[in-house]
């Protein structure tokens, strides 16, 4: 985890503001950084942090589209976490200042080392296959301008992912429903673009890199600590960006399972605490419930036919509870692609459930062994 970082503070010079404040394109929201007689001297410096390891193919555009922002006042800090396809170099040639990791040590390890030597009020960390929109930077300042209160901001992808193939765009759209019908007031964190006070950042000692030595739910667990200590995390649903990866099924799962569904059980386990939003808002817990009692029944249905019957009300209910996701979908991509989704959707939720009570059971054991 992160420790002794140097907390100065620098706000925007008198170059950066006549950019601004001369800039004919800029978004109306701008407006509320200036005063009545013009000036930004309360405007926020933002360090834009990218970790990536061997992502040279979506770097380039991460980068160039950083650089593409309106707003003005902040700086690239690109740490590479030990890359064998040249992503530091192609980085170099975007003028970015890089930082390069002799050893992998995960994402979370690669922020918190840009953290230390960044100069930023705000860190916004943006995963490097990811590519923001011209006005994201802009939207984090005026979010932590108009609402002090807050210790984060982050938001979610769009939904109109770069990759075409079935389970980019379905895992991608899956993602932007959820974030786009959670709550405002967020109960976690997320780094794919997500920014984050500098002193809250120093304050909680940063990610942590000793449990997360690979990408993971090191953003997760870093929300659950602020929220700990009482600091209020902001989902700004307008704060939209381009996810660029494609999705395969191996990776799929091994992304889903063994770095998402098993660490964050033990979170929620190690923590005793299981908020009521994102991906576990009561109607997926409830939806995961009954997707096992549905694979029960099938599998009950090869001994006793009667259990057949009970397959239509649980798989109907499941489809009930996910209506307004599957309705998206049909509005996004069509009902083909919508029905393509609910197998998938099904197998998720099986996976899910069969990874928490594994664990859950685990430790109920070692609770009684002990």
């Amino acid at each position: 985890m992160i420790h002794a970082i140097p907390a100065r503070i620098r706000r925007v010079s008198k170059n950066d503001a006549n950019r601004l404040s001369s800039n004919g394109e800029q978004n109306k929201t701008q407006k509320s950084l200036f005063d009545r007689f013009g000036r930004m001297s309360s405007a926020l410096f933002v360090s834009v942090i990218v970790p990536v390891h061997n992502a040279r193919q979506h770097l380039v555009r991460c980068i160039t589209a950083i650089n593409d922002s309106t707003y003005r006042a902040y700086e690239v800090i690109v740490v590479d976490d030990a890359s064998t396809d040249g992503s530091a170099e192609a980085a170099e040639a975007q003028a970015a200042r890089v930082l390069r990791q002799d050893r992998q040590g995960g994402p979370a390890a690669a922020r918190n080392y840009g953290a230390k030597v960044s100069r930023g009020d705000v860190l916004l960390f943006v995963d490097a296959d990811v590519s923001i929109r011209a006005d994201t930077l802009l939207r984090v300042v005026e979010d932590f301008t108009t609402m002090p209160d807050i210790a984060a901001v982050f938001g979610s992808y769009d939904d109109e992912p770069a990759a075409k193939n079935f389970l980019s765009q379905y895992k991608n759209l899956c993602h932007h429903f959820v974030h786009q019908h959670a709550r405002s007031d967020a109960t976690t964190f997320w780094a794919g673009c997500g920014a984050v006070r500098r002193e809250v950042f120093i304050e909680l000692g940063g990610f942590d890199d000793k449990r997360y030595r690979h990408p993971s739910i090191e953003d997760i667990e870093l929300g659950y600590r602020m929220r700990a200590k009482g600091q209020r995390i902001y989902l700004d649903k307008e704060l939209q960006v381009k996810h660029l990866k494609k999705w395969d099924l191996i990776g799929l799962l091994r992304a889903d399972i063994c770095l998402r569904a098993v660490p964050w059980t033990e979170l929620i386990l190690k923590s005793g605490h299981m908020p009521n939003d994102l991906n576990l808002h009561w109607s997926q817990k409830l939806s995961a419930g009954l997707v096992i009692m549905l694979s029960t029944a099938l599998l009950l249905a090869c001994v006793r036919i009667q259990f057949l019957f009970l397959t239509p009300i649980l798989a109907g209910t499941v489809c009930l509870l996910n209506h307004r996701l599957y309705r998206f979908l049909i509005e996004r991509r069509g009902l083909g692609f919508a029905l393509r989704s609910v197998p998938m959707q099904f197998f998720y939720y099986c996976y899910g459930s069969v990874v928490f009570a594994a664990l859950w059971l685990r430790e109920r054991l070692q609770t009684i062994m002990r």
